[in-house]
């Protein structure tokens, strides 16, 4: 059964501007925001998975964005290293996490933002870089995990939009992902293409972030607004699922940004 580390949002507010979705402006409804993750996470229950949650810590409203944490593969855990000081002080609090249950942890103070930036596709790794995570990391990594069965792909990602590679690629199996091509340069472009078969998302609906989805096996979840990303999704075989997302996209996250996949 998939695992899944989610953090209840109790303390979520948009208080500082990190990310050009953000602005100090924008009042979340912290009501509404909790119906939203809890929606997300039934929504992940009834598709099979298993949710395990860490505890919020107040002044650290972004600690809901679990998928920043870390980096895993089976028992290792490579922690992030978040760019900016909001969100340092989360790091301790997953280290902690990481190492009551069991599993081995490293890191450094190399600028590093979790599975917001490396996303598995079977056994390929595509790893971002540009914005919020360091392109050195990634051969740190590589010696920590020492898996030679991982195959990295290393991309660039050029719109300060799309800052996160989860933002702008959902890996739907191993051979097939959905993606926004305008997010990187053309070198990533072409090692994506040579990758696998990729379904290009609608310009329209990149911003509604239908990228940043949750995988179920064959069930995707992902925010309302994406019909068209829907349909081609499902005639490519996969069942989607719709949660409302609109006061997590009000700091520039959605679905797959509010979860961590333990294995």
């Amino acid at each position: 059964m998939k695992e899944i580390l989610m953090c209840p949002p109790k303390y979520f507010e948009v208080t500082y501007e990190i990310n050009p979705w953000m602005h100090k402006s924008s009042r979340v409804d912290r009501a509404k925001a909790m119906e939203q993750w809890n929606t997300l996470k039934r929504t992940i229950e009834a598709c099979g998975a298993e949710v395990v949650t860490i505890e919020p810590i107040e002044g650290l409203p972004d600690m809901v964005f679990t998928a920043n944490a870390a980096l895993l593969r089976k028992k290792k855990v490579w922690l992030s290293c978040f760019k900016y000081p909001q969100r340092q002080g989360e790091r301790k609090y997953f280290e902690e996490w990481f190492k009551n249950n069991g599993y081995e942890v490293s890191g450094d103070d190399t600028t590093f933002e979790g599975a917001g930036d490396a996303l598995y596709a079977g056994n390929k790794l595509f790893a971002a870089h540009g914005f919020r995570s360091d392109k050195k990391v990634y051969e740190k990594i590589k010696a920590f995990f020492n898996d030679p069965t991982i195959d990295y792909h290393i991309l660039h990602l050029i719109d300060p939009r799309f800052y996160h590679i989860d933002t702008t690629f959902c890996p739907l199996n191993s051979e097939i992902g959905i993606f926004n091509p305008l997010a990187y340069d053309e070198a990533s472009r072409k090692e994506f293409e040579s990758s696998m078969k990729l379904l290009v998302v609608p310009k329209d609906e990149t911003c509604h972030f239908a990228c940043n989805a949750v995988v179920i096996d064959n069930n995707i979840i992902m925010a309302e607004g994406t019909e068209k990303t829907t349909k081609i999704v499902e005639e490519n075989g996969f069942k989607v699922h719709h949660v409302n997302m609109s006061e997590f996209l009000k700091s520039g996250g959605s679905c797959k940004c509010l979860t961590l996949a333990l294995n």
